[in-house]
């Protein structure tokens, strides 16, 4: 018997010559196509230029498929006969709940990792298709993400279709989410950077190029006039005697407000005067305007004329604002004003307060109802201005149909433009609709074209509005407040510009080519930023007096309308709960200091010299030199508040560049972040 190995052996050799047999094997099929394969055909199977096309039939329905079906030359591209199935029609409650399903999964996604901006936009894009498909589910929307996301303990008085959750419906479905508007948004919550400005192309924004040379400039007149200045006054009617002052929640001096530490005892009463944490009562209010008189040396002669930059109501929750709580607040702000600071005009602005919504204002250009919806404010607000005597007819009718916005030529020949700078305010979300566009509402069209016409007129102009548009560049969109409207019309028509809003004592400069070259000789027009009547938040009350240069008896020669001296009025909240439980005096008023005398005294500069631009420049200099000066800078900036806190290192370099940022792109470009306020 052989072995095993040797068996094996033989029998994989048998199976390797029988393989080969098979592999090395040939077949020659025959050329024809079998025609007896199928019974018939749709065309010739014999033929050798076509493939053959059987006729079949459907042994199941016993129906014959159509030669069309497979016909090479004409077989169907889009099949209309077969269904194609989608999903059913979500409910709008369900739109709602899907979209925020997908926020949520967008918000946890591993794959976007720590890019907030992304996850951002991308949540916008969500929003807006909801918004667009099922409007009302919108602020349910706005409320559900923002109790997800732990925002705030109060969303639905801050985000339902009742407060800022219809304007978000709004704005999502104007914007361009996934573009520019949406970075910008998502910028304003700190999720994604601030985008950089938009290329300004100025080509054919102005009607002629700057003078080259300027026109001679005006000289001093050696006349006087003083004006008086008071903003944010932000009256509060609810404010409620005795109630929490140092609440945990918003806003304090209020009967429904506590200290979580003590919820059912109050640690520190509302004054019957005022307090740090709280807005104005009726008391100091009406305090204030029995000692501008006095206080200011004017109780026979009157100011020559008063600017109102703006704010007069509360800062109330979005939840307790409405239309009639605004117009309350315009009548019985105006009628003060008209009694205690008349008869001369007072020329007012509109603030970011002054609204409901509080802070929002539409472009007409969005159309229809939408782009109409804050007419009533406009309306409302230039007839009380009218019915005041304040404005002429004119400017009436043009502010009720252009955000309140107007121009007026005074007796003495200055002109006062007033405008909404609501405009490129952060806090107005509308104003991140197609924010590309440095005037998406058409005001700085009217700023210029009022500007343009006083530059061949040989006229003076002062500009009031409320929002900022610089200093540490918070406050304002680098977009509009880039617009160099300032440079082309300065330092020969534009003489000053006034804000409030901020309620602190600050100033910016604004200097030619946007502030590529700081220097005395570049510095071309100054920005005061009025303080605030309100305490609001830890600051004293204050108001202040400007004297100014003017030529009242000859308008043909000297007007410069430039500031000579401005002297600030406070009041101390400190003292105010002292002079409760009793009638016999009220809050005392002085002046805190001239304006020329606290920060001159190292400059060389003429007693009749205005403290223009160039002025505030040179003061500049002198703190670059001289913390101390920034710190008295700082101090006033509080009004003198022993709530303020100190400025050192950094905060001195950060302030002087504050001063320097007339717009918000140059703070923003230049500027240490996180010093602007005293607080």
């Amino acid at each position: 018997m052989l072995p095993f190995s040797r068996l094996f052996g033989f029998i994989l050799l048998a199976s390797y010559q029988a393989r080969a047999s098979v592999i090395n094997s040939t077949y020659t099929v025959p050329g024809a196509f079998p025609t007896s394969l199928y019974g018939t055909y749709w065309n010739d199977p014999t033929a050798t230029s076509a493939q053959p096309q059987p006729v079949i039939t459907d042994p199941v329905t016993n129906e014959i498929f159509p030669y069309e079906l497979t016909d090479p030359a004409n077989f169907p591209k889009n099949d209309t006969v077969d269904p194609h199935p989608l999903p059913m029609a979500a409910t709008p409650s369900q739109l709602m709940e899907q979209a925020l399903a997908q926020i949520k999964a967008i918000a946890s996604n591993p794959v976007f990792g720590n890019d907030t901006c992304t996850k951002c936009q991308a949540s916008l894009a969500i929003g807006k298709m909801l918004v667009l498909g099922a409007p009302e589910q919108g602020p349910l929307l706005a409320e559900a993400v923002c109790q997800y996301f732990n925002y705030s303990t109060t969303c639905y008085n801050e985000y339902s279709e009742l407060a800022l959750g219809s304007t978000f419906s709004q704005v999502l479905a104007f914007a361009d989410a996934g573009g520019y508007d949406g970075q910008n948004l998502c910028s304003h919550i700190q999720l994604c950077p601030v985008p950089p400005a938009a290329p300004l192309n100025m080509t054919g924004w102005f009607a002629k190029p700057k003078p080259n040379p300027l026109p001679p400039p005006k000289q001093p007149s050696g006349q006087r006039l003083k004006v008086f200045h008071i903003s944010d006054t932000h009256l509060d009617p609810r404010y409620a005697i005795g109630s929490e002052a140092n609440c945990t929640g918003y806003m304090c001096c209020r009967d429904d407000v506590f200290n979580a530490e003590s919820p059912d005892q109050v640690v520190l009463p509302a004054s019957r005067f005022g307090n740090f944490e709280c807005d104005v009562p009726l008391d100091l209010l009406v305090a204030a305007m029995e000692a501008i008189g006095p206080v200011t040396g004017t109780e026979q002669s009157g100011f020559d004329f008063t600017i109102f930059t703006g704010d007069l109501t509360a800062h109330d929750p979005d939840n307790e604002y409405s239309r009639a709580y605004v117009e309350y607040e315009e009548v019985l702000n105006y009628n003060l004003l008209k009694k205690y600071v008349g008869p001369a005009p007072v020329y007012p602005t509109i603030g970011n307060h002054d609204t409901y919504m509080q802070f929002q204002m539409i472009p007409y250009t969005m159309g229809g109802p939408l782009g109409t919806q804050f007419n009533w404010l406009y309306e409302h607000i230039s007839s009380m201005w009218q019915y005041e005597g304040w404005l002429p007819e004119a400017s009436v009718a043009y502010a009720s149909t252009h955000y309140a916005a107007y121009a007026v030529t005074r007796p003495d020949g200055l002109k006062i433009i007033s405008i909404d700078t609501n405009l490129w305010y952060t806090n107005n979300y509308y104003a991140y609709v197609n924010s590309t566009e440095p005037d998406p509402f058409g005001i700085l069209r009217f700023l210029t074209d009022e500007l343009q016409a006083s530059e061949d007129a040989g006229q003076r102009v002062w500009i009031i509005g409320h929002v900022l548009s610089g200093w540490d560049g918070t406050q304002a969109q680098v977009n509009p407040s880039n617009l160099c409207t300032v440079d082309r019309f300065s330092p020969h028509v534009i003489s000053n510009i006034f804000f409030g809003h901020t309620h602190e004592d600050q100033l910016s400069i604004f200097y030619a080519n946007n502030g590529t070259v700081m220097n005395a000789e570049t510095a071309l027009a100054a920005s005061w930023v009025m303080p605030s009547l309100t305490p609001l938040t830890n600051l004293n009350a204050g108001f202040r007096v400007y004297e100014i240069d003017s030529a009242a008896k000859d308008l043909l020669l000297n007007q410069t309308f430039d500031i000579l001296d401005a002297y600030t009025y406070i009041s101390n909240v400190d003292e105010y709960p002292a002079l409760d439980n009793q009638t016999e005096v009220g809050p005392s008023f002085y002046l805190e200091y001239s304006t020329r005398d606290a920060y001159g005294g190292n400059i060389t500069w003429g007693a009749n010299d205005p403290l223009n631009a160039t002025w505030w420049h040179l003061v500049t200099d002198q703190m670059l030199i001289d913390p101390a000066l920034v710190q008295t800078y700082h101090t006033y900036q509080s009004k003198s508040s022993v709530a303020s806190l100190k400025c050192t290192e950094e905060c001195v370099a950060a302030k002087t560049c504050y001063m320097r940022s007339g717009s918000s792109s140059l703070a923003y470009q230049n500027c240490p972040a996180g010093y602007s306020s005293t607080q």
